[in-house]
């Protein structure tokens, strides 16, 4: 067990600029992947995001000149 302990270590002092930004950046992005997953996974958002869901491929329709939109 000791050594698992010493091999998840950090030297903190010995970190850099660019290793705290990388840190930083990865902790903000974890928490807003997990605020995006409860957004969306919410059972209260899904007729709202339901009617977005065809949104990507409506540009796509009008530069087709499909009227009807794919349907």
């Amino acid at each position: 067990m000791n050594s698992l302990v010493e091999y998840f270590q950090t030297n903190w002092q010995a970190m850099t600029v660019n290793d705290w930004i990388g840190t930083i950046l990865t902790v903000v992005i974890f928490l807003l992947m997990i605020l995006a997953y409860f957004h969306v996974f919410r059972p209260k958002n899904r007729e709202r995001l339901e009617a977005m869901k065809h949104i990507p491929f409506d540009e796509d329709n009008e530069r087709n000149g499909d009227s009807d939109g794919g349907k």
